[in-house]
């Protein structure tokens, strides 16, 4: 399996290199050069099976040679043996056609998890087989650092930096970052919003005498083995609602489209999925580009969803790689027309892109609302991104069943729930200390010369 650039100016790679590199030297995001197609008969061999099982089988074709098949089992396993649900992805139904993939029973009690505790494991096994050490840097939103820092803690191979905007996560979120006392993690509070962080984050990859000397890796979902850990639980929901043997829809709160892109791919490799709807609050720029074809950012908003408070969403730019049929310089034009504002996707491409994905948004008011009737007629407390999916889901029901991602535990965002339903969710036994925990909090300024001394600087301390 070959990886290659959606900017089509970077080096061809294979799975451990596009996994230790992140973002591709020419800025693009890498691709599979081919999606593997599995047949009628090789999703219903996967019925039944665990969930660590169905993930070997879905992720072998990409991992391809960079572990043998004994060695990959073994990290899956090690990866979600922490997982509080023996399921790991749980479905429950919310109403007749309506079900919630809960997605929330990892260490950090978010869908980050699936991704982030594999890649840990991954990339220990790699670096330790190689004999390096990385530097890792994260933008987060609020769920992607607290993952990312969960699993490389304490790893000595691995120097660990995220960014968050500051003032502009949760309570929690911020604590899960920040109380962890492993010297090798650094939570740094950036003055700004989540799009500063994540154009930081991308400033340092392209300074290559930067990335160069401090080995630079990346854990968002700008690395294609974060996507690919997602796949694998569109597969698991399908299957368990009779796919191949019936198609099924998914909805999926949306902010850097990693993650409705994990189930494009799952949906290439021939899973029936008849709709992919984009759920997005009140930052709604990729519900208007695929309605109105124009993709231009403007303020963000801060909601009580922030972990979807995003113009800038990196994924955006793999399945625009696919609209476009992989012409990279295309790719490459709308990316340095986004720095200016925004681009037109051209008709065909929009065609394209509105014949795989759906979309709606979701208002304050109306994500408050969903969380408080579906916990009176659904029994469901939700957090207010999956409120996010759920309004909009309910839009979209038809005939086919509709899972909507879970995508956080409600007590990620106790007050936004409190407000809807009276009800103040409990953070889980094993974190209740979390607020009596120090806290070790950077503060950095939204810029690239600091944040790159501040990172040599610990790095030597």
């Amino acid at each position: 399996m070959r990886y290659i650039s959606t900017r089509g100016q970077a080096p061809v790679l294979g799975f451990e290199d596009t996994m230790l590199t992140g973002l591709a030297r020419d800025g693009g995001l890498y691709v599979p050069e081919e999606v593997p197609a599995l047949s009628h008969g090789d999703i219903a061999a996967l019925a039944g099976l665990s969930y660590e099982e169905v993930a070997v089988r879905i992720m072998a074709p990409f991992v391809a040679d960079a572990f043998d098949e004994a060695t990959f089992a073994d990290l899956v396993a090690k990866a979600y043996a922490g997982f509080g649900h023996d399921a790991r992805a749980p479905l429950k139904q919310l109403a007749p056609n309506h079900f919630l993939l809960e997605l929330f029973h990892g260490p950090t009690l978010a869908f980050k998890d699936f991704a982030m505790q594999l890649i840990g494991q991954m990339f220990q096994h790699s670096l330790a087989k190689r004999g390096q050490k990385v530097t890792i840097v994260g933008a987060t939103s609020g769920d992607t650092g607290s993952a990312a820092i969960e699993a490389f803690r304490g790893l000595e191979a691995v120097d660990v930096f995220i960014l968050y905007p500051h003032g502009r996560v949760s309570d929690v979120q911020r604590r899960q970052m920040t109380t962890p006392s492993e010297s090798n993690v650094h939570a740094l509070a950036l003055t700004g919003h989540f799009d500063d962080c994540q154009a930081r984050v991308k400033d340092m990859f392209n300074d290559f005498d930067f990335r160069d000397r401090v080995a630079l890796a990346g854990v968002n979902s700008i690395n294609f083995a974060r996507v690919l850990a997602q796949v694998v639980y569109f597969f698991t929901a399908a299957v368990s609602l009779g796919a191949p043997h019936r198609k099924v829809s998914f909805t999926v709160p949306t902010g850097n489209f990693g993650d409705i892109f994990a189930g494009h791919i799952a949906k290439r490799m021939g899973l029936p999925i008849e709709h992919l709807v984009v759920a997005t609050n009140q930052n709604d720029i990729l519900h208007r580009c695929l309605t109105t074809g124009e993709y231009r950012t403007g303020e963000v908003h801060p909601s009580i969803s922030p972990s979807m408070d995003i113009q800038v969403s990196s994924n955006f730019e793999r399945a625009l790689h696919l609209a476009y049929d992989g012409d990279g310089s295309a790719i490459a034009q709308l990316m340095a027309e986004l720095k200016t504002g925004g681009f037109t996707v051209s008709q065909g491409a929009l065609q394209a892109l509105r014949e795989v994905y759906a979309s709606g948004r979701a208002s304050e008011a109306q994500t408050s609302a969903a969380i408080t009737r579906t916990l009176a007629h659904g029994a469901e407390l939700l957090c207010p991104h999956s409120a996010v999916g759920v309004e909009v889901a309910e839009a979209h029901l038809g005939t086919t069943p509709m899972v909507t991602l879970a995508t956080a535990h409600p007590a990620k965002f106790p007050d936004a729930v409190e407000a809807a339903t009276g009800i103040r969710p409990p953070l889980p036994p094993r974190m209740a200390d979390l607020f009596d925990r120090p806290e070790r909090i950077t503060r950095v300024d939204n810029d690239l010369t600091d944040i790159e001394t501040l990172i040599d600087e610990a790095r030597a301390a």
